[in-house]
């Protein structure tokens, strides 16, 4: 295993609750891996109470995007009947990668709690250095080409939201 990243500081001083919800996520983890599922798990607690679990589907669901943080989001907001998790905390048996962790920013978790890095994640292969060095680019030098046109078309949907007086903004 690789050495982990320097400016990243291991927690020690932990609660005995926070275990117990790291333990689960991390069973998940080990457990998804004989159905077929990434080594990944994750629990979304509120108040001492588990709301939602998750783990890695991509393989079994044919779906890039079943991380297992994104899964116990979507878990967690159908049980709460919300698109926002203010409040909760996530347990993650790994170190989220840039899009989990963007789905947590965006569905406004309080606290981020994992066990693996992304290091010991590139160690067994699972490696998002790539995504991250790709948005340091300017936009004709990434891997996919990005191109931008028909912005004046698009805005019409930007317009309308804007007009929108019973919107719920998020």
């Amino acid at each position: 295993m690789s050495t982990p990243d320097k400016s990243l500081k291991e927690t020690f001083d932990y609660s005995a609750q926070d275990s117990k919800f790291m333990e689960m996520a991390i069973n998940l983890s080990v457990e998804n891996i004989d159905t077929g599922g990434g080594p990944f798990g994750a629990v979304i607690v509120k108040d001492g109470e588990v709301i939602a679990t998750g783990a890695n589907r991509v393989v079994p669901n044919s779906d890039p995007t079943a991380h297992a943080e994104v899964m116990a989001i979507r878990n967690a907001c159908s049980k709460l009947g919300t698109f926002q998790l203010d409040g909760c905390t996530v347990y993650s048996s790994c170190e989220p990668c840039p899009m989990c962790l963007s789905a947590l920013y965006w569905a406004g978790v309080s606290r981020i709690c994992y066990g693996n890095t992304k290091d010991d994640a590139k160690d067994i292969n699972f490696d998002d250095s790539f995504i991250y060095d790709q948005l340091e680019l300017k936009y004709d030098e990434r891997s996919i080409k990005c191109e931008h046109f028909m912005r004046q078309e698009a805005l019409k949907a930007f317009r309308k939201w804007e007009e929108k007086e019973d919107k719920v903004e998020y």
